[in-house]
């Protein structure tokens, strides 16, 4: 059996030559990408590794509400471009922000929480609560 793609469209190339990246005057990028996220689990704790370069701790929002966990940016850069001797100026606006939630397990100590910010990531250490972290072998006496 083959399968098929077929092109919801009815005329790809018209639609895709009206909304080209130049012909809104160099507007060059409409999509907004999440940052990578990668999570571990050790025997104490969680960690979530976000991958946001090029940002600064100022940048990021970390909040928890009803066990959930929620990293959050918001961007505004303004670009201007002058060049010499004419009066021709260009503006380039660029907001980016980004969202992501977690739900928490029911083993996560939300009171110690932190966060550190080094070299393009954003490490988020959730340590567990201490009856969840795994008991030490002991020795039972037979009586």
């Amino acid at each position: 059996m083959n399968l098929i793609k077929r092109n919801a469209v009815p005329f790809p190339s018209i639609i895709d030559e009206l909304f080209k990246p130049d012909w809104l005057g160099g507007i060059q990028n409409f999509s907004a990408t999440l940052p990578a996220v990668n999570i571990k689990e050790s025997d104490i704790d969680f960690a979530i590794e976000l991958a946001a370069p090029g940002k600064s701790k100022e940048d990021f929002n970390i909040e928890i509400d009803h066990n959930v966990l929620t990293i959050s940016s918001d961007e505004k850069i303004e670009k201007e471009e002058k060049e010499n001797g004419s009066k021709y100026t260009r503006r380039e606006f660029s907001y980016t922000s980004f969202r992501r939630a977690f739900t928490l397990p029911e083993t996560v100590n939300s009171e110690n929480i932190n966060a550190t910010y080094e070299n393009g990531i954003l490490l988020v250490a959730l340590p567990k609560r201490e009856e969840a972290l795994p008991k030490p072998k002991r020795l039972i006496e037979i009586s």
